[in-house]
């Protein structure tokens, strides 16, 4: 039977644009938070999988114990365990820590053939993580991928869209996808799935669960990344909307241009 693990994340469902001064991170205190719309394809394409070839389906999500709620969703929907990665020392990672304790998760859990993980995430939006982890176990990884087109007992074969041109890739187990949210439209749990989602348990791994247990590795001490000074965006004040036709606008916005650059 597949083996499968989705990493997912529960980010701010808006954001105030406010960050920590000293540390650079988002402050998500008081904010509302739901799992990240990328990552719902993600669970679908592992369900899918799971329903024509036969799978187990981990759900992996690194973050406070509030984020359990997503693990919970996850559960609605179909998923057969779901892992939380919580630990003092994660805190504050960037795309490099966050990416090596995910990885440090997964590889204490199973020996998982597949690895699904959405685009990107919402209030981050660097696109790396997925492909960060797939380096970290030196797997292969698929990019961009929008259509599965056969699961093989060692081997998928799916669809890749590049810049230019739509690249049909096979890759051997084990390895990652991370899926475009075009792939699947996500399911709606039932409501027997939400009744059955509250009775399951959620498991805990914390830093004593990794294989890796040196603190300095996760976290702001194992980002490489500093943020140097965070600022926030100065507010526009209201203008004007003038309506012109082609021409008066192209000579209204060359005499704008004019007068800034004198």
């Amino acid at each position: 039977m597949l083996k499968i693990a989705v990493c997912v994340k529960q980010v701010p469902a808006y954001s105030e644009g406010l960050m920590d001064p000293e540390t650079g991170v988002m402050i998500r205190a008081g904010l509302e938070s739901v799992l990240n719309v990328y990552d719902l394809p993600a669970i679908e394409t592992a369900l899918r999988i799971k329903e024509e070839a036969g799978a187990l389906v981990d759900v992996f999500t690194m973050g406070p114990a509030k984020a359990s709620a997503v693990l919970k969703e996850a559960y609605a929907m179909g998923a057969d365990r779901g892992y939380l990665v919580n630990d003092s020392c994660f805190s504050g990672a960037d795309v490099l820590a966050t990416s090596y304790t995910l990885m440090q998760a997964i590889q204490s859990t199973e020996d998982y053939h597949l690895i699904l993980c959405g685009r990107q995430t919402t209030d981050g939006d660097t696109a790396q993580v997925s492909g960060a982890i797939a380096k970290w176990l030196d797997i292969p990884h698929v990019n961009w991928v929008t259509e599965i087109l056969h699961v093989a007992h060692d081997s998928i074969t799916v669809r890749q869209a590049m810049e230019e041109e739509i690249v049909t890739v096979k890759a051997t187990y084990p390895c990652l996808l991370s899926v475009e949210r075009s792939i699947f439209l996500p399911r709606l749990p039932s409501l027997k799935g939400k009744i059955a989602a509250k009775k399951k348990d959620i498991n805990v791994l914390s830093l004593a669960d990794m294989e890796d247990q040196e603190e300095s590795h996760y976290g702001l001490t194992g980002s490489a990344t500093k943020v140097e000074k965070i600022f926030p965006p100065a507010k526009t004040a209201q203008r004007d909307i003038i309506q012109k036709d082609s021409q008066e606008a192209a000579n209204y916005i060359l005499e704008v241009i004019k007068k800034v650059n004198k």
